[in-house]
């Protein structure tokens, strides 16, 4: 398979700014240079910029984060369509196809979580050490807010990372975990200084690049066998779950407009 050349796709995704400086790849989720607001058009964006990375054997490091004061903790309807069989056949696909294109990305995947994550938190969880600045937390905000099940892989990585009971209770209870207590739960390596972030993100990855690049790939492939054999089993079922209940949203909202 030839490997793409970095230029063609460095700038290619609106919601994504790439930087790569000796095999180490910077990789920002953003809109408009601030916080990224995930929407439709960003789901679908971000199955073939994984796919791009990944693809591209020049990266030998990934670092991905996010900008300005939140990793992302929006959301937006716009672009997406559940309510139609054709229209989250499309969320389906694609919410299978991100996870799977994120694995694939075959070197080591450093997460710097610069501020709060409520909306697809699981992307850090595929990383393989993951940073978080003091202030930063998680939680499942979205899915409780919109009454649909957490089926897009955050059913099965949370209870995955930090324990099955632990992860129940934070996805069923909207819990919120302070980044040390993310850390203590075993989802974070290390919290730092916002400032200090990226830096020790750089640094780290630095030190890993000392291994030649075959050795990174291939551990990155080793160590993430368990998480695609488990979304292989329930990532799909998750997705259709979540579909069934947003449908239900839809009939109850259409029932109340009408009975109003």
């Amino acid at each position: 398979m030839k490997t793409p050349a970095f230029e063609s796709y460095r700038e290619k995704y609106e919601n994504v700014r790439m930087r790569r400086e000796d095999g180490v790849l910077e990789v920002a989720l953003h809109t408009r240079g601030g916080p990224l607001e995930f929407n439709g058009y960003v789901h679908e964006a971000l199955v073939q910029a994984f796919r791009d990375i990944g693809d591209d054997r020049d990266n030998h490091i990934v670092i991905l984060t996010g900008m300005g004061d939140d990793f992302c903790t929006r959301i937006s309807a716009e672009g997406f369509d559940f309510f139609t069989p054709s229209g989250y056949d499309k969320i389906l696909r694609e919410g299978t196809k991100i996870l799977e294109n994120l694995l694939d990305i075959e070197v080591p995947i450093i997460a710097a979580i610069n501020g709060p994550v409520t909306v697809h938190s699981e992307y850090a969880l595929l990383c393989d050490i993951v940073l978080a600045a003091e202030g930063a937390y998680f939680q499942d905000a979205p899915h409780p807010a919109f009454g649909i099940v957490p089926g897009d892989g955050m059913h099965v990585l949370w209870p995955e990372v930090i324990g099955e009971i632990r992860g129940r209770y934070f996805l069923l209870s909207g819990q919120k975990l302070s980044a040390a207590e993310a850390k203590d739960y075993g989802a974070v390596n290390e919290v730092v200084g916002r400032e200090a972030l990226l830096p020790r993100a750089w640094e780290l990855a630095r030190h890993l690049k000392k291994q030649n690049p075959l050795t990174l790939r291939y551990t990155r492939m080793a160590l993430s066998t368990r998480f695609r054999r488990r979304l292989q089993e329930s990532l799909s079922y998750g997705l259709a779950l979540e579909g069934i209940s947003a449908a239900q949203v839809a009939a109850s909202n259409a029932q109340k407009a009408t009975a109003g």
